[in-house]
């Protein structure tokens, strides 16, 4: 379930973030120790962050004096929901899956608790990247002030 961000979840996708505004730039791939600056991430948890990335196949890394890592397909066709859930799994909470609860009151609850995850995994599902990469740079620009 995703209706909290974990803390590896959130560095992910800060990750994903500067590889999105390096994609069309066609500048090198950028390193660990560059993402980590950027965006104030611990290098050595950084690193298992990107592994995991790299094997889901959401980036690739170059090696050599000028690799580093690099979206795997472009910003739009990330959802924030397969960065999600590359980092924290699939829920196991599932009535088809064989899950005994001993009460009505229980089976209530988890319709519930499964509906919050469905409507979380919508939204998660409506956003991509590039919506991500766009909001971040609009509230970057200064806002225009005008004077009579």
């Amino acid at each position: 379930m995703f209706l909290e961000l974990s803390c590896r979840s959130e560095y992910a996708l800060l990750a994903m973030l500067e590889l999105a505004s390096n994609y069309n730039s066609g500048e090198a791939p950028l390193h660990i120790r560059q993402i980590a600056a950027l965006q104030n991430i611990p290098e050595r948890y950084l690193e298992q962050v990107l592994a995991a990335l790299r094997r889901s196949g959401l980036i690739v890394s170059e090696r050599g004096k000028n690799g580093g890592y690099l979206l795997a397909r472009e910003p739009r066709h990330v959802t924030l929901l397969g960065i999600v859930s590359c980092m924290q799994g699939e829920d196991v909470l599932d009535l088809e899956n064989g899950v005994t609860l001993k009460t009505v009151t229980s089976f209530e609850v988890l319709k519930i608790w499964q509906e919050a995850k469905q409507a979380s995994n919508a939204v998660l599902e409506q956003y991509t990247l590039q919506d991500l990469l766009d909001k971040r740079n609009n509230r970057r620009q200064p806002a225009v002030m005008y004077y009579i």
